[in-house]
């Protein structure tokens, strides 16, 4: 291992927080005091280029860790887009054996099976479904689809013992029901997409997501990997001030750590 998966793994994590870092686009390492730790829709190739429509869909961000070299207790997928469960990503985990498990809903298991990942270390999870792991227990949460391509979307509260809850939501569309559901977890933080491309949540009704929901953290995600499916987080800042929502923004740097606390 080096660089980042060397700094996750020496991380101590103090009780009663969660360590965080940010991979790009939907991608997150999660660490636990009890040292488990998570990987969550890693995206750590440029597959998604060139785009068959024509898009600008070329990574802007570098890798922060080679795929054969990622290592976790569990990898969780949201979803079955490429820049979400990524084949290229995929694979070469499945060959390293660094990763212990891997879950995701109903469209990645056929992702992971064509990536090679073996049956055994294949685990399908659904909203309410739970997972638990060491201190941690992950929830599957609502997600509302962006196209007709998968329609089993879905995110993760991440809950650790004595400690705060996370909420990464995955891409959704705005509902109601995304609010309602995910109020019901009260996380103390929220990972969510702010860039509104093709039919993910734009940066006010992300804002509007943390309003109704009230964590104590709000992190953007989602923005920052393709030109053609971007937008400035600065955006979503300003809606949480329209909207009277302060002191939760906090801006994610791709490799440095976040704490996460009560």
């Amino acid at each position: 291992m080096t660089g980042l998966m060397v700094e996750i793994a020496e991380t101590r994590v103090d009780k009663g927080t969660l360590a965080l870092w940010f991979l790009g686009q939907n991608g997150w390492m999660v660490k636990s005091p009890a040292g488990k730790v998570l990987a969550v829709d890693p995206y750590l190739s440029n597959s998604c280029h060139p785009s068959r429509r024509g898009l600008d869909l070329d990574r802007r961000v570098p890798v922060p860790v080679m795929p054969e070299d990622l290592q976790a207790d569990l990898l969780l997928c949201t979803h079955s887009h490429r820049d979400h469960a990524d084949p290229e990503t995929l694979c070469p985990c499945a060959r390293s054996g660094r990763i212990k498990a891997f879950a995701g809903p109903g469209d990645t298991q056929a992702v992971f099976a064509q990536a090679g990942v073996a049956e055994g270390e294949r685990m399908l999870t659904w909203p309410n479904h739970e997972i638990f792991m060491g201190d941690l227990r992950v929830t599957g949460t609502f997600a509302l689809p962006t196209d007709a391509g998968d329609l089993t979307h879905m995110g993760f509260v991440i809950q650790v013992d004595s400690g705060p809850s996370l909420w990464i939501t995955g891409d959704t569309a705005w509902c109601d029901l995304l609010a309602e559901s995910g109020a019901k977890h009260k996380p103390d933080a929220i990972c969510l997409p702010i860039n509104g491309g093709y039919a993910n949540l734009s940066h006010w009704e992300a804002a509007e997501l943390v309003r109704r929901v009230a964590p104590a953290q709000a992190i953007p995600c989602h923005w920052d990997m393709f030109a053609d499916n971007s937008c400035s987080p600065h955006m979503f800042e300003a809606s949480l001030k329209v909207k009277e929502v302060r002191g939760v923004y906090r801006l994610p740097v791709h490799g440095r750590r976040m704490v996460i606390e009560l």
